[in-house]
């Protein structure tokens, strides 16, 4: 069973930046599991999905509420994701989790085969 493993997380000011980078600890992200993205859970709300990325980079999907502020890329050799946070809001507050999947259309309904055990994003305002 892969493990997903989410660092980067942190206190931030509004308007501040953030790199998330999720990883497979010990193993490399398969081509099984090609799509890769991000969910974010803020107190008493659903865990809501914020971005994904394919298995070249060359497709990136992201929410409505981070589009412009928000950018996904990978380093398939470092079996690293990243999810970079620009233009930070006191809204984005919540813990980011990393998942994984094989169907993008799996991903986004939060079934994923693969999850991290989230990093806190706290962005004062």
């Amino acid at each position: 069973h892969v493990q997903l493993a989410e660092f980067g997380g942190g206190l931030v000011q509004a308007g501040g930046s953030l790199r998330l980078s999720c990883t497979t600890p010990g193993r490399t992200f398969s081509f099984r599991t090609p799509f890769v993205g991000w969910f974010r859970q803020a107190p008493g709300k659903e865990r809501e999905f914020v971005a994904a990325i394919n298995w070249s980079g060359s497709s990136t999907y992201l929410q409505d509420p981070v589009k412009g502020r928000f950018t996904m890329s990978r380093d398939n050799a470092k079996s690293t994701v990243y999810l970079q946070m620009n233009s930070l809001k006191p809204e984005d507050t919540g813990i980011y989790y990393c998942a994984a999947s094989e169907y993008i259309t799996d991903l986004k309904a939060a079934q994923a085969t693969y999850w991290g055990q989230g990093t806190q994003v706290t962005v004062s305002s």
